[in-house]
């Protein structure tokens, strides 16, 4: 090895030991940063889903009385949602015979992310067809 002038470190082979450690540890690192971001967007995206068909069964269950004559049944409508994870926030039968219902889910991002939202709203409609229905052709 020759030594570098000004004295101190050498130039020449193996003068460069460890710099591919510290590129292998930068590199693992980057990819754990966009791993865990990756993660926490695909557990929104979950629960935005999980909020979507929670709204979708709880419109169904507080429409389903009144293919036999009957009411609204917010009840049942709040005991579905609860089953799939969502909390009830709104249910009310619309003019045109349909029931409207929206539905909250509660998120649970990691901590250290509060830029994240705390909850995921959905909203659904469902009831008979009245009016308008053709035969699809």
């Amino acid at each position: 090895m020759v030594p570098a002038l000004g004295g101190g470190r050498t130039v020449g082979p193996g003068a460069e030991e460890g710099s591919a450690t510290v590129l292998v540890v930068g590199a693992a690192a980057a990819v754990t940063v966009v791993l865990a971001g990756v993660l926490v967007v695909v557990g929104v995206v979950r629960d935005a889903h999980r909020a979507g068909a929670a709204a979708d069964l709880a419109a169904l269950a507080a429409a389903a009385p009144s293919l036999t004559g009957a009411g609204t049944d917010c009840g049942s409508a709040a005991a579905v949602a609860q089953a799939n994870g969502a909390e009830l926030t709104g249910c009310r039968p619309a003019h045109d015979g349909s029931v409207l219902v929206q539905v909250r889910v509660v998120l649970s991002p990691p901590a250290g992310w509060g830029w994240l939202p705390d909850a995921v709203v959905a909203r659904a409609r469902a009831g008979t067809v009245t009016e308008g229905v053709t035969d699809g052709g």
